[in-house]
């Protein structure tokens, strides 16, 4: 019976040592994320670096998916990662009137939702992270009419028109430019981000004649697809105005070759991303809107700057 009896001590023991250690383990908590498209590289690179900063937390598990450009896929995946329940949802939705139902009833369902560069509109999310669109719109009519004197004729690229950068991105241009009376936007392009969809319209635009003294391209992917058919043209880059976003190694260069006139920094935000998933983990409150700064580069300072990626 000692022997029974030291047996059996010896696996309370051992229980008890091994079911307090998984007992302080710490819970693993599913963040996923739905990417609109990752044939765009900023948006690629977005996924790349939230991975990167969310693998040092060994109790998060960090998914993804990608949408392939359709709205209604991004939906769907969605809905999935939800269904799986997911913990933390984070979202760059492509049209923000299609993504706003199921973004809801995640938070409805308790499950916390950072809004990442893009948003839904109402407030049924848990933080907006993501640089100030609008004033970069309005910082880059404010420069166009400074390098054309107030007078000119403008091309303006645009990106997801379904997404809030976009219409930000818009609305602020538009509303800047009607302070200048001789600035005129006499084109306006849906290039989606992407460098071939630009093509696809510079192209068409071209061919029809259209005469133009500066672009305003709403991502730097999209300022190098006009570039690239301009040159086919024969239209020399560095005798336009050319601004766009982002502020990419393609843009880097250039702006220090002269074919590029300016740009605006514009982070992926996914530090910031990663920041708020651990306050979250931790039980800390955080704000409703954050603010990410973006800067102006131009050939004054493209050189010591590091881009994005």
């Amino acid at each position: 019976m000692d022997a029974y009896y030291r047996i059996f001590l010896l696996a309370v023991l051992i229980f008890s040592v091994f079911g307090t250690a998984v007992a302080k383990e710490k819970p693993i908590t599913m963040v996923g994320f739905v990417q609109d498209n990752m044939a765009n590289d900023w948006r690629r690179n977005q996924v790349v670096e939230l991975e990167n900063a969310l693998s040092k937390y060994p109790d998060v598990r960090f998914v993804y998916a990608d949408a392939k450009g359709s709205a209604a896929r991004q939906v769907l995946e969605t809905e999935n990662m939800i269904d799986q329940g997911i913990d933390i949802l984070i979202s760059s939705p492509q049209d923000s009137k299609l993504m706003r139902p199921v973004l809801e009833r995640a938070y409805d369902n308790g499950i916390h939702v950072i809004m990442l560069t893009r948003k839904i509109s109402g407030n049924k999310y848990t933080t907006y992270i993501s640089p100030d669109d609008y004033g970069i719109a309005t910082k880059s009519a404010d420069l166009i009419a400074r390098h054309l004197n107030n007078k000119g004729n403008i091309v303006m690229i645009r990106g997801v028109t379904t997404a809030t950068t976009a219409k930000l991105r818009t609305d602020g241009f538009i509303d800047r430019i009607k302070e200048y009376p001789q600035l005129k936007i006499v084109k306006t392009l849906d290039g989606n981000y992407l460098r071939q969809d630009t093509m696809r319209e510079m192209e068409r635009s071209l061919s029809q004649g259209i005469k133009f003294d500066a672009i305003y391209a709403q991502s730097d992917s999209m300022a190098a697809g006009a570039r690239l058919v301009m040159k086919k043209y024969g239209i020399k880059p560095e005798n336009k105005i050319i601004i766009g976003i982002d502020y990419i190694k393609e843009a880097q260069t250039a702006i220090l070759s002269g074919e590029q006139t300016a740009t605006f920094t514009y982070p992926s935000c996914s530090l910031q991303a990663a920041n708020v998933v651990r306050d979250l983990l931790d039980g800390k409150k955080v704000a409703k809107r954050i603010k990410v700064p973006s800067y102006t580069i131009d050939r004054k300072n493209a050189g010591t700057i590091h881009p994005i990626f």
